[in-house]
């Protein structure tokens, strides 16, 4: 089974990369991106706002996607993840939802984190890390 899930890709003035600590699996005590499964129905966009005001209370403006990833899940469930840029319209980052931490992070720390599988990866790929 395919699962649709989106994430956000939100760095800000000071080129830090906004990151969540998982607090529930999959992923758990890992960083990540902000984002998760799309509800029935529920387009790119909407799910990516959405899932970035539940976990971090930011409201934010979706932009182009940066890139489509695919990651086996549990029960040989596929999430097939597409993760937008996307800026921050209002709001102070704090943890909710599945976020047990949220945080700004340079390049360096990022590096340091334990993040999700492939995560690092992807976001050098795409070219979308902070300077």
């Amino acid at each position: 089974m395919r699962v649709n899930c989106v994430g956000a890709i939100i760095v800000d003035d000071a080129d830090r990369i906004l990151l969540i600590k998982r607090g529930h699996p999959p992923g758990m005590g890992l960083w990540s991106i902000p984002g998760g499964r799309l509800e029935p129905g529920e387009s790119d966009a909407n799910g990516v706002r959405r899932e970035v005001l539940e976990e971090t209370g930011l409201r934010v403006e979706v932009g182009r996607l940066a890139g489509t990833v695919e990651r086996p899940g549990p029960g040989g469930v596929t999430y097939v993840i597409r993760d937008y840029l996307a800026t921050v319209a209002d709001g102070v980052p704090t943890a909710g939802d599945d976020a047990a931490e949220v945080r700004w992070c340079t390049a360096d720390e990022l590096a340091r984190l334990p993040l999700s599988a492939g995560l690092l990866d992807a976001l050098t790929g795409w070219g979308v890390l902070p300077a």
